[in-house]
């Protein structure tokens, strides 16, 4: 844990989170979203960075409370018991892995026009090995080369912003206002309600990764200050560069006209003739995929090392130094197994990296729920004032939103298999916990004179007497 003036600034957090978020979800993604719901995408992109406020700040509370290395997971072992933790780390982790497997696919695909001699598995696999070596220099190290890359991506967008407001005024030269364009024309839902439900799954991936600060607030400095501030920086940055960056691209080009072949920000730029913009953004593209990559390894080394530290993963990953080496090399293994499985049966694969999505939205109704049940327990959190506006209508809100967009998956074009594959996930690793519990039941020998082992409700009610504890020394402390 950091302690002092070592450790992750509020600063160099959400750098962090926002080189996770700000991936090829939206510079690539966003283009189904954008065609899915037309105009009315700006109000999915507002509902989905308030859904994501209220998970943040959910999460927060509790990250501020207890800045455990595995966030989330251990909450939800701490409030439902030991099955739900290794539920929902295993499933975080699985998904998450399988989804940058699909990454190094994807940007292997933009290499391969430098490198035409070099297959996409081989490229892949070069991606993978070279992101889990970065990983292993430790987070100050990687926190300042994710904010170079953070920063380019920021600048890609700020800058296609500016030359669309260009366009759009009538200073670009040579060229007449473009004006209101094809928004004055195109009707605001063309694809109605059920657009603009379905837009908002793909939304909420692009918002997808934020939860890193909860990962990373271990090694953060002053986490009772520095993690309420990441996340202001992170959710106020997100939904504002969104939002404008739409905004400057609907007058720019009619909605229909995007596809997933092409950026909806280059395809925006090459039909008003400005082809060097684009080739620009497709280098950002790249850049964005290998900061998504490097950032989500580092919660993926974390989030593995703190399973095994409870017996919950293989016992050689565990790892006490600050750099967790084994679950970051493991969680590089799983990965090249991901595109191996993409290289040699791709529909199996297309049906597993589905379910990365899906892993996600399960993790954010997990942070949820396990924060509701939290703030019933403890009101707010010890050693902070809470940070959660307007709970618990708050919390409904946002819970009922992801239970929509879950059930909505069916609806999205081959996001069917993803809550197939998410469910078969659940279950699978439900079945895992339940045969390890009971052979080891059966394995461990009958020691006289000791107490049976503490039941996962016993250890939950055993870590709220110690929070409550914690609460009732600050309140007796004397005031200084």
């Amino acid at each position: 844990m950091a302690h002092g003036d070592k450790g992750l600034s509020a600063w160099q957090l959400s750098m962090m989170a926002l080189g996770t978020v700000i991936g090829g979800s939206f510079f690539l993604g966003s283009a189904v979203a954008i065609k899915a719901a037309g105009p009315g995408i700006l109000v999915s992109y507002i509902l989905g960075g308030a859904v994501v406020y209220i998970i943040l700040y959910a999460l927060s509370e509790m990250t501020v409370a207890d800045p455990d290395p595995g966030s989330f997971r251990t909450f939800a072992r701490k409030a439902y018991g030991s099955g739900a933790g290794f539920v929902v780390g295993w499933v975080y982790w699985t998904g998450l892995v399988l989804a940058m497997s699909s990454e190094a696919t994807a940007v292997s695909i933009f290499l391969q026009a430098w490198f035409p001699g070099l297959s996409l598995g081989l490229l892949g696999a070069v991606v993978i090995i070279a992101i889990t070596l970065l990983n292993l220099l430790g987070a100050d190290r990687l926190s300042q080369l994710e904010s170079g890359l953070a920063a380019v991506k920021l600048l890609a967008i700020v800058g296609f912003i500016v030359i669309g407001l260009f366009l759009i005024s009538g200073i670009m030269p040579d060229m007449a206002p473009v004006g209101a364009g094809a928004l004055a024309i195109e009707p605001w839902l063309p694809g109605g309600i059920g657009g603009l439900a379905g837009s908002m799954l793909i939304v909420i991936f692009t918002y997808a990764g934020f939860e890193i600060i909860g990962l990373a607030a271990s090694e953060a400095k002053d986490p009772h200050k520095t993690i309420p501030k990441a996340i202001t920086y992170t959710v106020t940055g997100l939904i504002g560069l969104y939002v404008l960056a739409v905004l400057v691209l609907l007058p720019l080009i009619p909605t229909d006209l995007l596809s997933t072949e092409h950026s909806p920000l280059v395809a925006a730029l090459t039909r008003w003739n400005l082809v060097w913009a684009g080739n620009v953004i497709n280098i950002v593209l790249i850049t964005a995929i290998l900061s998504t990559m490097l950032a989500a390894m580092f919660g993926l080394g974390r989030m593995i090392r703190s399973l095994a530290e409870e017996g919950q993963a293989p016992a050689w990953i565990r790892d006490y130094g600050d750099i967790p080496y084994k679950g970051i090399l493991f969680s590089g293994a799983g990965m090249l197994i991901g595109l191996a499985f993409g290289s040699l049966l791709p529909q199996v694969y297309l049906f597993l990296v589905s379910a990365g999505g899906f892993a996600l939205l399960a993790t954010y109704m997990v942070i949820l729920a396990t924060h509701y049940k939290f703030r019933r327990i403890n009101g707010c959190p010890p050693k902070g004032n809470c940070q959660l506006p307007l709970y618990p209508y708050s919390s409904w809100f946002a819970m009922t939103a992801s239970i929509l967009i879950l059930i909505s998956m069916p609806l999205v074009s081959g996001q069917g298999s993803g809550l197939t594959a998410g469910l078969a996930l659940v279950v699978l690793f439900s079945a895992v916990y339940y045969v390890k519990t009971r052979f080891q039941a059966d394995t461990k020998p009958a020691v006289s004179g000791k107490a049976p082992g503490r039941s996962p409700a016993m250890r939950y009610l055993e870590a709220q007497y110690e929070i409550a504890e914690d609460l009732t020394n600050e309140k007796n402390e004397p005031k200084k």
